[in-house]
């Protein structure tokens, strides 16, 4: 069943009072393989320990301690999507990365993971998450956004390989191409016009 809904989504970031949410929105597999959105955030050889309960345990933490790892977009009271969004120094695997290296010494926040309710893919969800990013991170006061997404090898590349997002997305959504030292994995920002406020985000929930 596709869902037609998305007009009205509305975004929150993914505090305590949203577990429960983001949970639903996850399912019993942890989004995809028991990861729980921390792949990036832990070493490779715990992540892979601590697939399933371990990595959901360690999600909650973060979420339960007030860190807000990233934002939720819900239709109605659905949660239908996530992205993924900290300040770059969270992610260890970027730290690890010789192809996501830092490019230069600005403080960035890092998108590193964006994911929709089935029903609910390819109607622009993640461009609007995308945009929706953009705007907790200038309630942040933060003022640039990166992405690394994926450049697709075929046009039916499954969606569990493009957890980082499509290149056509986050080119949609304002991103502009600032490095690529990979042919499949470029290195997108969004530096946030200070004047400029989206009616969707709602700054007291920041």
């Amino acid at each position: 069943m596709v869902v037609r809904a998305t007009t009205g989504l509305k975004f929150r970031p993914a505090t305590a009072s949203r577990w429960n949410d983001f949970e639903r929105l996850f399912g019993d597999r942890g989004a995809c393989g028991g990861c729980w959105c921390m792949a990036w955030r832990l070493k490779s050889t715990a992540w892979q320990k601590g697939k399933g309960p371990g990595n959901k345990k360690a999600m909650r933490a973060l979420i339960v301690r007030g860190r807000a790892p990233g934002i939720l977009a819900y239709s109605g009271r659905d949660p239908v999507g996530w992205c993924s969004i900290a300040p770059r120094e969270d992610f260890t695997f970027l730290n690890r990365s010789r192809v996501l290296a830092p490019i230069d010494d600005v403080k960035v926040w890092s998108i590193s993971c964006l994911f929709i309710k089935k029903e609910y893919r390819h109607q622009g969800v993640s461009v609007k998450l995308l945009k929706a990013a953009t705007e907790y991170v200038k309630a942040k006061c933060g003022n640039v956004v990166e992405g690394y997404p994926t450049v697709p090898y075929s046009s039916k590349m499954p969606d569990a390989f493009a957890w980082t997002g499509l290149l056509s997305a986050f080119e949609k959504a304002g991103f502009k191409e600032v490095a690529r030292r990979s042919k499949s994995r470029p290195i997108m920002r969004f530096c946030i016009p200070r004047e400029k406020q989206d009616s969707s985000i709602r700054r007291r929930d920041y």
